[in-house]
C-alpha cells in the first residue's frame, strides 16, 4: 500500500503531536514521585535519605524491585507494603500507573 502526500503529512503531524503528551506524562510522574515518594526513596529512587535509611526503604532502581510485575508495584503503591503506607486513597489509579512507569525509568538513570 502506497501512502499519498496528505497521508504522510497527517502521519507526521500525529507523531509530532504525541511527543509533548509523552513528555508531559513523564513530567507529571516525576512531580507525583517527588511529592509522595522522594522523602523515603529520594529523588533518584535510591532510598538514600535519612527517612529512607531509617525505614530501610528499597532502592527502586535495584534488580529486586525492577523484576517485580507492574501489578505488584501497583499494589504496593496502592495498598502499602511493610512500612510503606498505602497511597490508594491519595492517588488516582492513573497516577499510580504513571508512577510504576516512572519507577521503571529509574533503573536506566542509575
Amino acid at each position: 500500500m502506497r501512502m499519498t502526500s496528505p497521508q504522510i503529512m497527517a502521519a507526521m503531524i500525529a507523531c509530532a503531536l504525541s511527543i509533548p503528551a509523552t513528555c508531559n506524562a513523564q513530567a507529571d510522574a516525576a512531580k507525583i514521585f517527588n511529592a509522595n515518594c522522594s522523602l523515603c526513596h529520594s529523588s533518584n529512587g535510591s532510598g538514600d535519605t535519612p527517612t529512607g535509611k531509617a525505614l530501610h526503604a528499597k532502592d527502586l532502581r535495584s534488580d529486586e524491585v525492577q523484576k517485580e510485575e507492574d501489578a505488584a508495584l501497583n499494589a504496593a503503591i496502592t495498598k502499602g507494603k511493610g512500612k510503606m503506607p498505602a497511597f490508594g486513597a491519595k492517588l488516582k489509579a492513573d497516577d499510580v500507573t504513571k508512577l510504576v512507569a516512572y519507577i521503571r525509568q529509574l533503573q536506566k538513570q542509575k
